[in-house]
């Protein structure tokens, strides 16, 4: 993997480290004694269950891997105000309220690792989160989207 920082949320990285203590702790142990189990069954050649398990061992060392570079190379996105020439403007970890066509839309800006379109947090690297970085209240921005263009006006930043 490469250095690139990586933005969370506190609430981002403290599902990593969950997750990460989950398999560390519970899950390899587990499938370690399903290994062994098999592996005490004899003719490892025709045993499934040993392959199975050999496999999902193999997959669960590399997420735990990928968490521990990510957990490496984590940034935590500060709660603060961001302010240019005394207005407040959109940064990471802020939450947007724009209006679309009428309509009223929440986002919450996160590093692209917590970006989950149906929490409404968008990654501050898609073209809407990049279009709303550094933006103020008032301000309409346009973002291209497969219909055309839709126009955001951002109504409040918390």
């Amino acid at each position: 993997m490469d250095t690139k920082k990586i933005y969370l949320t506190e609430e981002g990285l403290g599902e990593l480290k969950k997750e990460y203590e989950e398999l560390t702790k519970v899950k390899r142990p587990l499938i370690l004694e399903r290994l062994a189990e098999a592996r005490n069954q004899g003719d490892l050649s025709e045993n499934a269950e040993y392959t199975a398990a050999k496999d999902e061992l193999s997959f669960l060392d590399g997420r735990i891997d990928e968490l521990e570079e990510l957990l490496k190379q984590a940034t935590l996105i500060k709660e603060e105000d961001k302010k240019v020439n005394g207005k407040e403007v959109v940064s990471l970890g802020s939450t947007v309220t724009v209006h679309i066509d009428g309509a009223k839309e929440e986002f919450t800006v996160v590093g692209e690792w917590e970006a989950d379109p149906t929490e409404k947090k968008i990654s501050n690297k898609s073209p809407l989160g990049q279009a709303l970085m550094d933006k103020a209240v008032g301000e309409t921005i346009e973002v291209e989207a497969p219909a055309g263009k839709v126009a955001y006006k951002i109504v409040s930043i918390h």
